[in-house]
Parts: C-alpha cells; structure tokens; sequence
C-alpha cells in the first residue's frame, strides 16, 4: 500500500491563497516565472494590499526593494508600477502591479508602510510623471528643478523639449 501524502503548496500558491483569503477581489490576475510571483492588483487597492502583506503574520513582505515603471504607450492603462517585495524570515520574494491611465497618472504612496519607498516613488515622478499622492516630498531627485517633461515616457522627444 502507496503511502497517501497530502501536498503542501508551494509558497508562491500559499501567498496567492492567503490574498485571496483575505480578499477575493484583492488580485487581478496572477503569473508565475522562474519561480517568482507576480500579481497584478487594482491601482486603488495599492495601500490597503501592501499594508497587508507588510502586516500578515504568515507573510511579512517587511522590505520593498524597487518601485519600477513601466510606459506602455499607446496603450492604456499607460503605465505599470512594479512594487518589488522581500519577506526577509520568509525569504520569499513578490511582485505586486497596479496599472495607472496615461491621463491622470496618480497612486498612492507606499511611503508610510516601507520608507524606503520615499526615493523610488520620486525617481519613478521624475522619470515617467506619475505622481503618489501622501508622499511628503514629491520633487525631482535626479534632474535638475527646470527640467521640461519626463525622459522615459516612450512619447518624449529623443532631443528633448527645445
């Protein structure tokens, strides 16, 4: 007689299974890639999910290590954020994205939940314009104050603004 084992999931499923537990509407849409997760969630959800990745005491996502963009232009939703998070005693790692229109590019801010948020979300404001509402310095970090437009939005003039 075969031993009967129940299969424990893997810790990428028990994240998943965890948000949804706590929220069935909490994730969009899900994908796993070399075994990292990505799940992309609702742009005004953003705070209330990070508080509880960062809070869950199953899951501790204690440090945000990247806030990324992305320009999709033409297409909107134009921009993707990429939150990049680590739970350290776990060692897992988690991608969250949140997509934002082109026309009023605007998120929360993250900044109260992992401080380091503070220079990413104002290099992603300085590079591609999105704005995060709460941050409390929300100004230029790597180009000069009189700076016209934001150098990584895909419809940027390649000679700048003249």
């Amino acid at each position: 007689m075969a031993d009967e084992q129940t299969a424990t999931p893997a810790p990428t499923d028990a994240i998943l299974e965890r948000l949804r537990a706590w929220d069935s509407s909490a994730v969009s849409s899900s994908e796993l890639f070399r075994g990292e997760l990505t799940v992309t969630i609702s742009s005004e959800n953003l705070r209330r999910i990070c508080d509880f990745l960062r809070a869950d005491p199953a899951l501790l996502f204690n440090f945000l290590s990247d806030v990324t963009a992305v320009d999709r232009f033409p297409i909107e939703p134009r921009f993707e954020l990429n939150y990049h998070l680590l739970s350290i005693p776990f060692r897992q790692r988690l991608r969250l994205k949140a997509r934002v229109s082109g026309q009023k590019p605007v998120l929360d801010s993250v900044i109260s939940i992992w401080p380091t948020a503070n220079w990413h979300e104002r290099e992603v404001f300085d590079l591609f314009g999105v704005r995060f509402e709460g941050h409390p310095d929300l100004t230029r970090i790597l180009l000069p104050e009189d700076w016209e437009g934001y150098p990584l939005r895909k419809d940027y003039p390649t000679e700048g603004y003249r």
